[in-house]
C-alpha cells in the first residue's frame, strides 16, 4: 500500500512511513541519499565496485532497519553510521580474504601482510580525519560534513545552515585549511 509522496516530505515523516512498508517513500529517501551513500562507500574503500556494491547493501540495510530510526538524530547521520558499519562489515569480511578489485571488478592479489597494511593505513587515516574534524570549530565542522562527506551542494549547505552560499564557501574552505595543517602536523610529508 503505497500513497503519493512529495518531495517536500521531513526525511522523518518519510522514515516512518517506509517502516510501515511504503515504497513510495523508500524510494524518495533511496533518490535523495543514493548519491551521498555512494560518496561515503567510495572514500572508505577508494574502489567504485565495491562502493556500487556497499550503496545497495546499504539500502538494503536501511530498508530492513528503517524502524529503528528514532528520531533522536538527524536522518542523514543515521544513515552515516549505518554506511559507515556496512563498510567495516566489508573490510572485516575481506579481512579473511586478502585481495583487491579494481574499479571495473578485477581481482587483484596481495599478500596477506600487505593487504593489512593497507587496511590497516585506511583505519588510521579515517580515525586521525575524523578525530582532527573533532577539533574543527561548528561552522566548520559543518560545512565539511554537509558538503564534503553528505555530499550536499553550496546552496543546500547554506539552506540547511540558515547561511548564505559564501558562508558556505568561506567555512568549507577554513575546515579544509584547518584538516591540512592538523593533519600534516601528523604526517609532515602532507605539508607539500
Amino acid at each position: 500500500m503505497t500513497r503519493d509522496v512529495k518531495s517536500g516530505q521531513p526525511d522523518a515523516e518519510l522514515a516512518r512511513m517506509a517502516a510501515r512498508g511504503d515504497e513510495a517513500a523508500f524510494e524518495e529517501l533511496h533518490g535523495r541519499y543514493r548519491r551521498l551513500v555512494y560518496s561515503v562507500a567510495l572514500r572508505m574503500t577508494g574502489n567504485e565496485a565495491d562502493a556500487e556494491d556497499l550503496t545497495q547493501e546499504s539500502f538494503v540495510a536501511v530498508l530492513r532497519w528503517v524502524g529503528g530510526f528514532r528520531g533522536e538524530s538527524s536522518f542523514t547521520t543515521w544513515l552515516y553510521r549505518l554506511v559507515v558499519n556496512q563498510v567495516r562489515m566489508h573490510f572485516r569480511r575481506r579481512k579473511s580474504r586478502p585481495e583487491e578489485q579494481t574499479s571495473d571488478g578485477e581481482l587483484l592479489e596481495r599478500t596477506p601482510r600487505a593487504a593489512c597494511r593497507a587496511d590497516s593505513q585506511r583505519v588510521i587515516d579515517r580515525l586521525a580525519i575524523e578525530k582532527a574534524m573533532r577539533r574543527l570549530p561548528p561552522g566548520y565542522r559543518a560545512a565539511f560534513i554537509l558538503y564534503d562527506v553528505e555530499g550536499h551542494d553550496h546552496e543546500e549547505v547554506a539552506r540547511l545552515m540558515g547561511w548564505k552560499a559564501g558562508t558556505s564557501k568561506s567555512q568549507l574552505h577554513r575546515a579544509r585549511v584547518g584538516l591540512r595543517k592538523m593533519l600534516s602536523a601528523r604526517t609532515p610529508a602532507l605539508q607539500n
